[in-house]
């Protein structure tokens, strides 16, 4: 093997290791898109739990109706929330855990276009009283109409 040989193909590898390391850190440091309504308050707090649980930044905007926001992207009526964020073609409404949307990238299931937590239950992220807690659940939705993903007692 010649010395220009051995130099291309090492050339070859940074440029590799180089393009490897960024498209990771692409990645990484996805940005998602939040739609909130400007008086609402928990929807920061439930941002920076995703920030922090996820490492992602989250992109906040106030200048859509909200109402136009859930009937562009489909949230079934009975599992409106308030904020609806847009995450790698999928739709998370309302206070859903980081961990579960990391399960949903993750998984990627069949017919599920986002998942939702309706209302505002206390003790979801974003709306923690002190440790007092109601019961929820994450649920699935799609092509099939709903069902549960997960569920928090």
């Amino acid at each position: 093997m010649t010395a220009l040989t051995q130099t291309f193909r090492k050339a070859a590898f940074v440029t590799f290791a180089i393009l490897a390391t960024a498209c990771t850190s692409a990645a990484e440091a996805a940005s998602y898109v939040m739609f909130r309504d400007p008086g609402c308050g928990c929807c920061y707090e439930w941002a920076e739990h995703v920030r922090a649980q996820m490492e992602a930044e989250v992109i906040m905007r106030e200048d859509v109706p909200m109402e136009q926001v859930k009937a562009t992207h489909g949230i079934p009526d009975d599992l409106v929330s308030c904020h609806t964020m847009e995450v790698e073609g999928y739709v998370i409404e309302g206070h859903v855990p980081a961990k579960d949307i990391e399960r949903l990238l993750r998984e990627r299931p069949e017919g599920v276009k986002g998942l939702a937590v309706a209302g505002m239950p206390l003790g979801s992220p974003g709306m923690e009283m002190g440790g007092r807690i109601q019961p929820y659940q994450v649920i699935a939705f799609g092509d099939f109409r709903m069902r549960e993903f997960s569920s928090y007692r």
